[in-house]
This record gives C-alpha cells, sequence and structure tokens, in this order.
C-alpha cells in the first residue's frame, strides 16, 4: 500500500487533514501524520517508509531525501519550492512539486494589508496617504502578481507589470500596464510588490542600486522571499532615503538593525501569506490530489525539478 507522510511543524488546518485522508484513502493508500514535532531526525525518521510526502514551510533537506528509501513524490504545499533539495531529489529520481495559485488570493490580499497600513502611518494616528491614483508596479506577475493586480485596480490605482517569462498579451488583458524592462518599473512606481521566486538568478537582486531608481516617498512590500533582498545593501539605503518605507512577510536577518527606523520598517513575526484558512485546506488537498494523480497515472503537470 502506498504511504503518503504529511509532515507539517505548523500544522494544517483539521479540515484540510481530513480532506486529504479522504483523497488518499479513496485511493486506497495509507496517511501517516508527523505534526508540530521540533527536531529534524522524528521527520527523517519518519520518511524511511513513506513512498511520497507532503509538507509547507517544511526542510526536505538532503538528509531527509536519502533517508526516504520508498520516496517517489514530494509535494510542497504552497507555491514557493526553495524549502525542498531539488538535486537530492533529482539524484534520487524523486519528483518535486508545488501547488501554485492555491496560496494567491490570501497572498495577494496581505500584500494590499501590508501597503494599507504602511500608507496610513501604521495605524498610529499620524497622517497618512491614499492609494487611489498612486501606482503600484507587480514584479512578477504569476498568480500571485495576477491577484494583486485585481485587488489593487479595486482601490483604484495604476497598476504596471514586469515579468519576462509572462506575455505582454497576457498582462494587458487584465487592463496592466507592462514595462520592458526592470528599471522602468522601478523608476516609476511609488509602491512595488515583490512576486519573485528565490532562485541563483534572483537572490539579493533587489540591491540599493535598484531601489535607487525608486520615486520619493517609496514603499517596497515583500511577500515573496526575504532572500530577494540584499540586506546590507537594504540597511544602506534606509539611511541613505529617509522617505523609504520597506515592509516584509518574513523578518530578514537584520530585522533587529532595521527596528531603529521606526514607522518605516515593519516585518511580520512568522510567514503569513498563506496563514487563511481557505489557503490552507485549498493547498493541502490540491499536494493529495496531486500525489493520487501522480501515483496512479504518473501525471507530472507541476513538477518543479524538471
Amino acid at each position: 500500500m502506498t504511504k503518503v507522510l504529511i509532515a507539517t511543524e505548523k500544522p494544517f488546518a483539521a479540515a484540510a487533514v481530513e480532506g486529504i485522508k479522504k483523497i488518499l484513502k479513496e485511493a486506497g493508500f495509507e496517511t501517516l501524520l508527523l505534526e508540530k514535532y521540533t527536531d529534524q531526525t522524528d521527520l527523517v525518521k519518519a520518511v524511511e517508509d513513506a513512498d511520497a510526502l507532503i509538507i509547507r514551510s517544511d526542510k526536505a533537506s538532503r538528509q531527509v531525501i536519502e533517508a526516504g528509501k520508498n520516496l517517489k513524490i514530494i509535494v510542497r504545499a504552497g507555491a514557493g519550492y526553495d524549502n525542498i533539495d531539488l538535486a537530492a531529489a533529482t539524484e534520487k529520481g524523486i519528483v518535486a512539486m508545488n501547488t501554485p495559485g492555491q496560496n494567491s488570493n490570501a497572498v495577494a490580499e496581505l500584500t494590499l494589508g501590508m501597503l494599507v497600513f504602511m500608507a496610513r502611518a501604521n495605524f498610529k494616528g499620524g497622517s497618512g496617504t491614499e492609494l487611489k491614483g498612486k501606482k503600484l508596479g507587480i514584479h512578477a506577475y504569476g498568480n500571485v502578481g495576477k491577484n494583486v493586480a485585481r485587488i489593487a485596480k479595486g482601490f483604484d490605482m495604476e497598476v504596471y507589470a514586469f515579468d519576462p517569462f509572462v506575455s505582454k498579451e497576457t498582462i494587458e488583458k487584465d487592463g496592466v500596464k507592462v514595462f520592458e524592462t526592470i528599471d522602468e518599473l522601478y523608476n516609476t512606481c511609488q509602491y512595488i510588490s515583490l512576486n519573485i521566486p528565490a532562485t541563483e538568478k534572483t537572490k539579493k537582486s533587489i540591491n540599493f542600486e535598484l531601489l535607487s531608481k525608486m520615486p520619493n516617498d517609496a514603499t517596497v512590500i515583500n511577500t515573496a522571499r526575504k532572500e530577494v533582498i540584499d540586506e546590507e545593501e537594504l540597511k544602506k539605503f534606509f539611511v541613505a532615503r529617509p522617505d523609504f518605507k520597506y515592509i516584509s512577510d518574513i523578518a530578514p536577518d537584520c530585522h533587529s538593525e532595521l527596528l531603529q527606523f521606526e514607522n518605516r520598517y515593519y516585518s511580520t513575526p512568522k510567514k503569513q501569506g498563506a496563514e487563511t484558512s481557505e489557503a490552507n485546506i485549498n493547498a493541502g488537498l490540491a499536494a493529495a490530489n496531486q500525489i493520487v494523480k501522480f501515483i496512479k497515472t504518473g501525471d507530472k503537470t507541476f513538477q518543479v525539478n524538471k
């Protein structure tokens, strides 16, 4: 019998777990459950007999992958998949997947919530600014970026995007203006929503030079990954540009050093983008369905280590 391990240090909602179990049971699979573990060795031990693995922000490290002697597939319930050692998975012939789009509305709503928070002086009673008519740049127009655009247009913002991997026609159909270069996006937009993944090309790509191109009273909202920010240059930019604001969905390593920039910097204590009951359930069920399709039919639609 195919054994599927759900390994979540931060557990799925109860409804999601029950839904996953139901999907797997109907497929004739056995569910193994590891929740709220505190040591990586617990995951290493639990994965030994698993044929498939579902994780959230948990680390599918080389050690975990090598311990999974029967592993055939790992699914990250969410969009990002930098917590999976793709090289190790590929070496062992294990398919790695994500569940794109399942969390996108939740992350987009948080993005606009963060934007309002910064524009309204952190809700501390000071005078803020309205978003109507302001220019918002979306850096990467994937599932999250598309939803950010939809919501921002409801605020009557001018929405722009840069994404070399999405056609101009696709973006323009949503009423979003397209820039051909990243410099144009940052030169034009007072607000930037970062939606790029953390890859070898994007890590530390948001640097002093790029931020310097932004207009006065600029704000960057990062609901993607902290690794895309060059943190040393971010600290320097805060000093160089007293008008600049930055809000992140995960605390950068230099968090304590940035706290001195009161009202200009804020970070959630833990990543909150996908923390809605709807996103939690959607991603979990999608992960289970993808495993069933892969095991039964070989479907690799959402494979990320091709």
